[in-house]
């Protein structure tokens, strides 16, 4: 009797070779499908995007952070308008793919450097299609100048060289720019992953309160005080935060909390504003 094949099989019917060196504009991607049938996308090496069968199940935390935070400010507003929302950096498109499916009523254009790396995922991932999500191929930073004003209710800012965030986007200009963009009552979610030991989390706070009226910050404890590296999302808006943002992470698996005002105060005072004058 002919041994069965156990390897995991994917739900996507168009992926690419996997566990092999694909390459893309900036490199090379690589392809790995686990055992629930969800495939990991790497990028140079970097885990760049998980995507699940189903695309509201999100396997990085937080992207899961996010779209609850999403989920709570699209609820409060105007139900009669089509939701506008942009991604700075695309990778696999986890976290606009939820988004699709929650908000079908959504349109969001994604902003990906690489030019292969957008043609593939659409095709290996079967993205939806514009409007309801449009794939842009610019630098992060030439694109937040390039839109205009009151554009979007929602931009999320996820952009990675290897594994640091370029410091354009980062600095007091582009949380202008980033301000700019957005409607009066937008939201601006901002993926800071912090080093042990540096002050990177407390000045991205400090520059995003220098323009915002109201940031948050959701983090696991460690990642909060700075003892361990991880993935903190930064929250920054001119209208007060959604309502319940801290009750909804409760659910999550991971033990992780909206922090309270007081510590969001300390770490802009014990931070410097990024390319500030």
């Amino acid at each position: 009797m002919p041994r069965r094949d156990r390897a995991p099989r994917a739900p996507f019917d168009s992926l690419g070779p996997l566990d092999t060196a694909i390459p893309i504009s900036t490199g090379t991607a690589r392809l790995t499908v686990e055992t629930d049938g969800s495939v990991l996308l790497d990028v140079n090496g970097v885990p760049s995007s998980h995507l699940h069968p189903d695309p509201e199940h999100l396997v990085f935390e937080y992207m899961r952070w996010m779209l609850q935070v999403i989920d709570l400010h699209l609820e409060e507003s105007d139900e009669e308008r089509a939701a506008q929302l942009a991604h700075l950096g695309g990778g696999g498109c986890s976290l606009p793919r939820a988004v699709a499916s929650r908000h079908p009523r959504a349109r969001q254009i994604v902003v990906e450097l690489d030019a292969l790396l957008a043609e593939r995922v659409r095709e290996w991932f079967d993205l939806p299609r514009s409007p309801r999500l449009r794939l842009r191929v610019d630098d992060a930073r030439t694109a937040l100048a390039d839109w205009r004003e009151d554009r979007f209710d929602v931009l999320v800012r996820d952009v990675f060289a290897g594994s640091v965030t370029p410091p354009e986007l980062t600095g007091l200009a582009a949380v202008r720019d980033a301000a700019r963009v957005l409607r009066p009552e937008g939201l601006y979610l901002v993926n800071c992953a912090a080093p042990p030991g540096t002050r990177l989390l407390a000045d991205e706070v400090a520059t995003l309160s220098a323009v915002f009226s109201h940031v948050g910050v959701i983090a696991e404890p460690a990642h909060l005080t700075g003892k361990r590296r991880g993935n903190c999302v930064l929250l920054a808006s001119q209208r007060p935060l959604p309502d319940g943002i801290d009750r909804a992470l409760r659910s999550d698996a991971v033990s992780v909390r909206l922090a309270r005002q007081d510590r969001v105060l300390a770490l802009a005072r014990a931070g410097t504003v990024l390319g500030g004058d």
